[in-house]
């Protein structure tokens, strides 16, 4: 692009100074480069300076090489426009096919303050998931932002446009999806999407986002599992700023801390793992990962909070455990492995 930018500056520096040379009467530089200018687009002006037998060779020259110039300028320009344009097809076909792969993911729709900070989140803990947004601005800032970073997590899955169409909805993989974020713009666009994807997919998982005061149980009713109004949750943060400041800053430093990444996290007790039965203290969770159990919901939906270590272990309770993301990914990985692990204990003779 630059190489071929100067080939017409150049041509038009020489065409400048030549037809100064040449001229006939006092024309200006000014007179000069108008008239090369006029030469090289050919665009049939009259001359504004006197030339002479010499300074129309001169000008036949400067049209042929400027011409030239010009044409190989003009197939820069077009050539680097379609190669953007062949890039793209070939980085939308290859991120398509990523999308296709995934399986158990994560739909989040809406890019804005509220998506990102979900995608941010999502990215953090290596949960995989689509994105999904009107805005292709938007999209590509969100990419650019983790291009930038140099980040091994690499760069997060996108398709643009409406997540309200169903066809837009099934390209990110709906039916395979496990969760959908309602990150939506308004309220309205929020809850069509909220009925929609749960006429698509049944068993999914469903946390929108909502501004209106009665829309929260507007998108229940239309499907949502879980409704986060930001106003409230902005007043409760408040309160708990004054109330117990030292709790929500720790909570707010854990989230930031991108070297150790600890999280609270819940991790699922499979009906075949070998920890079911057992009391807490039988495991070995907390020597061989470091991970503390802060409390336990069973399947009824009760919680046991801070479990000691005679509590028994049911079948299909969830852990909500204290730890780095590595230590929970390898603690999920054993406890939904059928044979004995070395976090899991050898039955006592």
């Amino acid at each position: 692009m630059m190489k071929a930018l100067s080939v017409v500056l150049v041509a038009i520096t020489i065409g400048t100074i030549g037809f100064w040379i040449f001229a006939q009467n006092d024309a200006s530089l000014f007179d000069c480069f108008y008239m090369t200018i006029i030469t090289l687009s050919t665009v049939g002006y009259s001359e504004v300076v006197e030339l002479d037998t010499a300074g129309h060779l001169f000008a036949s020259f400067l049209i042929l090489i400027g011409m030239g110039s010009l044409i190989y300028f003009g197939s820069t320009i077009v050539a680097l426009w379609v190669e953007t344009d062949l890039q793209q097809i070939r980085r939308r076909k290859k991120m398509q096919k990523a999308i296709d792969a995934l399986s158990g993911h994560v739909i989040v729709c809406g890019c804005g303050t509220t998506g990102s900070r979900v995608v941010e989140e999502l990215m953090d803990t290596n949960t995989s998931f689509v994105v999904l947004d009107v805005n292709e601005e938007s999209l590509e800032a969100m990419a650019q932002t983790y291009r930038a970073s140099s980040s091994t997590r690499g760069v997060p899955l996108f398709i643009h446009g409406d997540a309200t169409d169903d066809k837009i909805l099934y390209q990110a993989g709906i039916e395979r999806a496990s969760g959908l974020v309602a990150a939506l713009r308004n309220d309205k666009d929020n809850l069509y999407l909220i009925f929609s994807s749960r006429q698509i997919n049944s068993g999914l998982r469903i946390v929108a986002r909502a501004t209106e005061k009665d829309a929260p149980q507007k998108m229940a009713r239309a499907g949502a599992n879980k409704v986060v109004a930001p106003n409230i949750l902005g007043g409760m943060r408040i309160a708990s700023e004054m109330i117990r400041p030292d709790v929500t800053e720790f909570l707010d430093i854990m989230l930031r801390d991108k070297e150790q990444n600890h999280r609270i996290e819940q991790v699922a007790l499979p009906a075949n793992s070998p920890l079911v039965g057992r009391r807490l203290s039988d495991s070995r969770i907390r020597k061989a990962t470091d991970i503390l159990v802060i409390a336990i919901r069973r399947q009824d939906g009760a919680f046991t909070y801070n479990p000691g270590p005679d509590t028994i272990l049911e079948e299909d309770s969830t852990l909500v455990v204290l730890g780095a993301m590595p230590s929970i990914a390898k603690l999920r990985k054993s406890l939904s492995n059928t044979t004995l692990s070395s976090i899991i204990p050898e039955p006592s003779s």
